[in-house]
């Protein structure tokens, strides 16, 4: 697999590299300054693997949730880089997944007006989606991500060593955002993934399913990253067409908002359900598409309903992030591989959905 450049201004430039393990990453971090670790506790091994390859500062474990995605959080990691004597040269590695390099970005963004920072997403929902673009950010009073900047990590490194000890629950995770972005970008990969996906789901032994899988799991990782990355170097700070990505995402925002224990993966396939329903309802897709897509997502083994009645949606989407003049340009699907945005208020949809779940 080729590395994948991300492009969009000679200033905000990210490499993504694809490499078997993790045994190429001192020579890609060396020529970059001095590293400090910050790492997600559940993925020490991986960070204790990184550290003997090579010399680190300081490392830093975090406990990482959605509740800890604060601003409290990012003051705390920048404490520690202060108190460590990072200078403007140093480089922050975060090894973890999307909440972390989330959190990991927008510090290394605002500590001495910007430092170097690079990933390796060790989830398979970062890997798609969370580690690539350069979006950083937190929670503000449980509105996801509200406060952040764009700004691409110098690079993303990604591997399949760091999925092979995960187990299928978090796969699924990534699983919804893959398909998100083959119904925006398919060249026939949104097939591949539902058949590859809903294989494993209903095999009787879905770890070893997954190991014996895992180049056709790295194959689409790199399809889906191919994808967002030519849409983020054409659209690099979301002023078009870098929206699209943000299929499924309004609805799934909202979800999580109303009850923070519901993970953002599965959030995103209830997310994609009702966008489908939604073009439907405005004529902009043939009817079944919600359905189709719903059979897919559940074959998968993921959540397709919304958990809740819809007008529970409201509060949150109304102060979405994307939200302009009292509409909120919603993602909607004319068919597999062909989405648009269309500006919606958030009561016509609350409306809609009401009527059609």
């Amino acid at each position: 697999m080729k590395d994948i450049l991300i492009n969009g201004h000679e200033t905000y430039a990210g490499h993504v590299f694809f490499r078997p393990s993790l045994d190429d990453l001192p020579g890609l971090l060396g020529k970059e300054g001095p590293v400090f670790i910050i790492y997600d506790r559940n993925a020490g091994a991986h960070a204790g693997k990184i550290a003997s390859l090579m010399p680190a500062v300081s490392e830093m474990a975090i406990d990482v949730s959605e509740d800890s995605k604060t601003l409290s959080s990012v003051a705390c990691i920048c404490d520690w880089l202060l108190g460590c004597g990072a200078d403007r040269n140093a480089v922050l590695l975060a090894v973890g997944g999307g909440i972390l390099t989330d959190m990991a970005g927008f510090a290394a963004a605002i500590y001495k007006r910007g430092i170097k920072a690079a990933y390796v997403p060790t989830t398979l929902l970062a890997q798609v989606d969370a580690s690539v673009g350069g979006k950083t950010g937190v929670n503000f009073y449980g509105y996801k991500n509200m406060l952040g900047v764009i700004r691409q990590p110098v690079f993303t490194y990604i591997c399949p060593e760091v999925l092979t000890t995960l187990p299928y629950s978090h796969i699924l995770e990534g699983v919804s955002e893959m398909v998100k972005t083959f119904i925006i970008e398919d060249n026939g990969n949104y097939r591949k993934a539902v058949g590859l996906f809903s294989g494993i789901w209903s095999s009787p032994d879905r770890g070893n399913a997954l190991i014996s899988c895992s180049d056709s799991v790295v194959g689409l990782v790199y399809e889906s990253v191919k994808v967002k990355s030519g849409i983020v170097s054409m659209d690099p700070f979301e002023q078009g067409e870098r929206k699209k990505l943000n299929l499924g995402h309004t609805f799934a925002h909202a979800i999580e908002w109303c009850d923070h224990s519901i993970s953002h993966g599965r959030a995103v396939s209830a997310g994609l359900v009702c966008a489908a329903r939604l073009s439907e309802k405005e004529g902009l897709c043939r009817p079944g598409l919600s359905a189709r897509l719903a059979e897919d997502l559940a074959a998968c083994g993921l959540d397709t309903d919304l958990p809740f009645p819809a007008d529970m949606l409201r509060p949150a989407m109304v102060k979405d992030k994307k939200a302009e003049n009292g509409k909120i340009g919603f993602v909607l699907i004319r068919d597999i591989g062909n989405v648009e945005i269309v500006p919606l208020s958030a009561d016509t949809v609350i409306e809609t959905l009401n009527a059609c779940c």
